[in-house]
């Protein structure tokens, strides 16, 4: 998958409950624990793709990659499992970084 720009600034609470079978009034709860959660994985990403280490980005990117499918930010999801897929190569030459600041855009979007 190439990198893309995803907006969920505007989510559809019924929609996406209905989805993940849940109600609705459960999103908020959900989607402020992904984004306390989210931050502090990117920061680990960032971190370890800047000294190469694979391992680190390969299981951020996993435990990301869990997280945004379950909420079905299926573009987040895709870009993370590309993250997860190059680590575990230990791909030197894939764009990391291009990846990283898009995964952040695309989470800075989420509004509660």
């Amino acid at each position: 998958m190439a990198l893309s720009n995803p907006d969920y600034s505007n989510l559809n609470y019924e929609e996406m409950a209905k989805e993940i079978g849940l109600k609705p009034k459960h999103i908020p709860l959900l989607l402020a624990s992904f984004l306390e959660e989210a931050d502090p994985v990117l920061l680990k990403l960032k971190t370890a793709a800047q000294s190469n280490d694979y391992e680190t980005i390969r299981a951020s990117a996993h435990f990301l990659k869990g997280s945004a499918g379950n909420l079905r930010f299926n573009d987040l999801y895709e870009m993370s499992r590309e993250v997860e897929l190059a680590a575990g190569e230990n791909n030197s030459r894939f764009e990391y970084v291009k990846y990283l600041e898009a995964m952040s855009a695309a989470v800075a979007t989420i509004k509660i």
